[in-house]
């Protein structure tokens, strides 16, 4: 497509962002190097209190919060979160960029240290660099950019560094949102730059439930098996049933959401783990024992199109059949978590002022699509009830959470420009 002139305030913001790359690849690499594992949750604090320190140089009031009482929080490892806030010259809507500072397990097969934050061949590289610290400083540089050009705007401008989306959230936005930071009216727009590629608007994500499994069986020696039941040949059938009845169920199941990739699409189901027999806690011999107990977890991932009491009574009508026609066969379910689906609606103003943003960066029409997987927008959507939120970050979605992983220098400077030039346009209506 062919571009459009520039505004003023536009290319204003084009310059100041281009003049800022080098402190854009001098942020993303300080993050990468705080090494947030989780879990367990290292240097959450640390991380937290670097970005509250930049922030509240540019000006921002700047407040922490510990998730206390949230899964994994602790003095060793407290779940530390950031929210810095710009106020206008007056009253007006405020902008959020929300990003999670926690980072996956490094993994194996790197070829370089991934919290030494090594630029090379126009990357970032490090663990965390796509997912999503890359998209972080980003979404400080545009509010910085967007500030410095436009000092006098009405509304409010929020950034915060988030804990343990990695993980669930729970001790990060889900904390946050029930305590209304994330809600109207403080905040009307957000913006969670994910690695989707700088291309694409990401309206939401599938459903999941997460459940545990458990065949029940009577222990006994294991020279005589004929006297015990196996829980784990029960869990065998359940196996079994699954690929025969379930699994054929879920491939037939198709969405009009835009989810990416391909397959996803469909209904899909993981076996997380499986769990039987004589505990691996510690060395030796294992005894010679009939296992009375063997517990699977699932996650199962499902479409806008199906509801979770459907999607939940699938699983139980293949483990009801099991009960009704193998001997002995019996079980219990144990629910762990749910998360509904969620999609942004196109006209939403969020989505509308990146779209015009990327048009206009890009020189392209995006392309909208739905995450495989859940990211924060569920609690912001489910807790806050702010539904005005969307995922959009320079990371390519493919270089997540693999050994390796960077994020692109050049992407990073085109997703600041689309944000500050979304900015501009949620704050003040103006394309």
């Amino acid at each position: 497509m062919m571009p459009k002139p520039m505004s003023d305030l536009h290319e204003n913001l084009t310059r100041r962002i281009d003049d800022q790359i080098t402190a854009l690849v001098a942020l993303t690499q300080d993050l990468i190097r705080f090494p947030t594992i989780n879990p367990p949750g290292e240097d959450y604090t640390p991380c937290a209190e670097y970005l509250g320190q930049r922030l509240k140089r540019a000006g921002f009031q700047v407040n922490y919060f510990r998730g206390e009482g949230t899964p994994g929080d602790s003095d060793q490892y407290p779940r530390t979160n950031v929210i810095a806030r710009y106020e206008g010259r007056g009253p007006g809507p405020t902008v959020h960029f929300n990003s999670h500072i926690d980072v996956v397990e490094v993994g194996h097969d790197w070829t370089m240290d991934p919290f030494a934050a090594i630029v090379r061949d126009g990357r970032v590289y490090g663990r965390g660099a796509c997912d999503m610290k890359g998209g972080l400083a980003a979404s400080i540089i545009a509010a910085e950019a967007y500030i410095a050009a436009n000092p006098d705007f009405y509304g409010a401008i929020e950034i915060s560094g988030t804990v343990d989306e990695e993980s669930g959230g729970y001790g990060g936005v889900a904390y946050l949102a029930e305590k209304g930071l994330f809600s109207k009216p403080r905040v009307d727009h957000v913006i969670i730059p994910e690695p989707l590629n700088k291309d694409r608007i990401c309206l939401g994500h599938r459903g999941v439930w997460w459940a545990e499994i458990e065949t029940l069986g009577v222990q006994a020696h294991g020279s005589m098996p004929f006297l015990g039941d196996c829980a784990v040949r029960h869990m065998g059938a359940v196996l079994s049933a699954f690929e025969d009845q379930l699994y054929p169920l879920l491939a037939s199941k198709q969405t009009q959401m835009p989810v990416v990739p391909e397959g996803a699409k469909k209904s899909t189901m993981n076996i997380n783990s499986i769990h039987g027999g004589n505990e691996e806690s510690h060395e030796g011999f294992p005894s010679a024992n009939v296992p009375e107990s063997c517990r699977m977890v699932i996650d199962r991932r499902y479409l806008l199109e199906e509801d979770l009491a459907t999607v939940k009574s699938e699983v139980i009508a293949v483990l009801d059949g099991l009960k009704d026609n193998r001997q002995n066969f019996d079980y219990a379910i144990r629910d762990m978590w749910d998360v509904l689906p969620t999609m942004t609606e196109r006209d939403a103003p969020v989505v509308q002022a990146v779209a015009g943003a990327i048009e206009e960066v890009l020189h392209k029409k995006p392309d909208y699509v739905i995450s495989p997987g859940t990211y924060d927008q569920k609690h912001i959507a489910r807790i806050g009830h702010l539904h005005d939120c969307i995922a959009y970050g320079p990371g390519i979605l493919d270089l997540a959470h693999r050994a390796d992983e960077y994020v692109v220098i050049d992407d990073m400077v085109e997703s600041a420009k689309v944000m500050a030039f979304a900015i501009h346009q949620l704050l003040t209506g103006a394309k």
